[in-house]
């Protein structure tokens, strides 16, 4: 394997001595591909391009470029980060038979990224290994069970992930370039919510015609913008008696702000839980607002009265066309948002002994 590898590497750079400056580059060898015929290269999400394998599983990637690019090579079920800079060819080696163990070599940024990755493996290694011990776990399980497994399973969650997210940060602190954007870019927002945004803030006018930079900073204004200590978008929505209420009416308590529909069986498996809390906490400045993805106003009633829902209820009844839902960004319910007496976020989509835990911390 090394072998090859040195004599590819020679050959690459006799053909590529008089390279365009305003091109990227990245060629290489690719060994035991097994039935991978095609490698494909990835800006963020989107497909750049996919070349053949040639004679010798080799391959050859160009394009015209006049700023670095940070792109994804995919072999098969692998995907491989790489920083490609104008004028300077990136060889690339691997062995399907050992992916992680791939060689690169023209690339300092590259060679940097290269050095992030086992980091990214126990991640990924640790998400995987928790989703597959919680679904197994939750075999002939109740909701009620299931739902505190869950909340058992997402605490040691973003635990082993907090130690990835210190990882990203300290990666980034030590590669003010491409390489530690792109360790920034793998965190959760669902775990390093505050990491991501002050990150974007720092790198505002950086790398300003990178395509996969400035998705980034787009997507992050919008987390920004319903991030914990954020001012709570204001709902002004109609409860099933056509009366009009405003997120801010509540103001001077805390509220959560619950989406749900229903339809929605995790949502109405979960509302048995915000009425024992409700019922708990209403005496000490805490109440709910019910915000309603139905569009039958008579299924939305029936299903309040079903489940003893005492708290506001609202719902302009146009389910996933509601303005609402653009506003707060929801793509799924249940989701909530706990808001403050000052009208800022405090925290999101608690549910179970999550929501319980929390109202204890604050009204005790």
């Amino acid at each position: 394997m090394k072998s090859t590898v040195g004599l590819l590497f020679a050959l690459v750079a006799v053909c590529w001595g008089c390279s365009n400056e305003d091109v990227i580059r990245i060629s290489g060898y690719i060994d035991n591909p097994g039935n991978v015929k095609v490698i494909s290269f990835y800006e963020g999400d989107r497909k750049l391009d996919s070349v053949y394998l040639a004679d010798g599983n080799k391959f050859k990637f160009e394009r015209q470029a006049t700023q670095p690019r940070l792109l994804s090579v995919v072999v098969g079920n692998n995907k491989f980060p790489v920083i490609l800079m104008p004028g300077e060819p990136l060889e690339f080696v691997a062995d399907m038979h050992q992916p992680e163990d791939y060689q690169v070599e023209g690339s300092a940024l590259t060679t940097a990224l290269k050095e992030f990755a086992p980091y990214q493996r126990r991640k990924d290694f640790v998400q995987d290994s928790l989703q597959g011990a919680f679904a197994k776990a939750t075999l002939n399980k109740s909701a009620e069970e299931i739902e505190s497994l869950r909340f058992d399973y997402l605490r040691e969650f973003k635990s082993k992930l907090s130690a990835y997210t210190q990882q990203a940060v300290a990666f980034a602190e030590q590669n003010k370039n491409l390489a530690g954007f792109y360790a920034m870019s793998t965190l959760d927002p669902e775990i390093a919510e505050s990491e991501i945004i002050a990150y974007a803030d720092e790198i505002e006018d950086k790398f300003p015609d990178n395509r996969y930079v400035s998705q980034f900073k787009e997507e992050t204004k919008k987390l920004k913008r319903l991030a914990v200590g954020q001012l709570a978008p204001e709902i002004e929505s109609f409860t099933p008696h056509n009366k009009s209420v405003k997120l801010s009416d509540f103001r001077g308590q805390y509220v959560l702000v619950d989406f749900w529909a229903s339809w929605c069986a995790p949502c109405r498996q979960e509302n048995p839980n915000i009425v024992k809390q409700y019922h708990a906490f209403k005496d000490r400045g805490f109440t709910v607002l019910g915000v309603s993805l139905d569009n039958n106003p008579g299924s939305w009633m029936r299903a309040i009265e079903a489940d003893h829902l005492a708290w506001t209820q609202v719902s302009d009844l146009q389910a996933w066309s509601s303005d609402l839902i653009i506003d707060y960004r929801i793509k799924a319910i249940p989701a909530s948002y706990l808001v403050g007496p000052d009208g800022k976020i405090l925290a999101k989509n608690l549910r179970g002994k999550a929501l319980a835990e929390f109202l204890q911390q604050i009204l005790n």
